[in-house]
């Protein structure tokens, strides 16, 4: 189940840097990725109110669309323990999500008449980076979005 977690060092660093992180784990059963987009929305929340970052409304949903697909992929090709991480400065947030699968996500070709698996290609559009490396065990996903309107895509 996630939760948002902050340790002393990390509100620490927070208040000195401004950058502000938060970590969840779940096991992506059945209505884990109602919880993971919760999580992301409660971040950047709490982001804000604790903070005093700025966040646009548009930046909050894509977010939660971005970890809605990733979570979305590990329920479908590696079912099991995923981990979410979030960090932000206040202008970028980079979402990194590990899971057990071995595979490595792949875009499919642009089709207009396939239905469905287009999940990574709105990932790769909405994001203004993204990487994918092995780990010993499974991969591990860091995208980055931009907080703000004006360097959305």
């Amino acid at each position: 189940m996630g939760q948002l977690t902050m340790n002393g060092r990390e509100r620490q660093e927070a208040a000195v840097t401004g950058t502000v992180r938060g970590s969840a784990v779940y096991d992506m059963a059945s209505g884990e990725i109602a919880q993971a987009r919760a999580f992301v929305r409660d971040f950047l929340d709490a982001a804000q109110s604790q903070h005093g970052l700025s966040v646009s409304a548009r930046a909050v949903e894509i977010a939660q669309l971005v970890v809605s697909e990733l979570a979305t992929n590990v329920c479908k090709y590696a079912p099991g323990p995923c981990l979410l991480d979030l960090e932000t400065d206040g202008v970028l947030m980079d979402i990194v999500m590990w899971d057990s699968g071995a595979v490595l996500p792949a875009a499919s070709p642009a089709d207009p008449t396939r239905i469905g698996q287009h999940g990574l290609e709105l990932v790769l559009l909405v994001c203004q980076s993204f990487a994918v490396h092995r780990e010993p065990v499974g991969k591990r996903i860091r995208v980055q979005i931009p907080l703000h309107d004006t360097s959305m895509p």
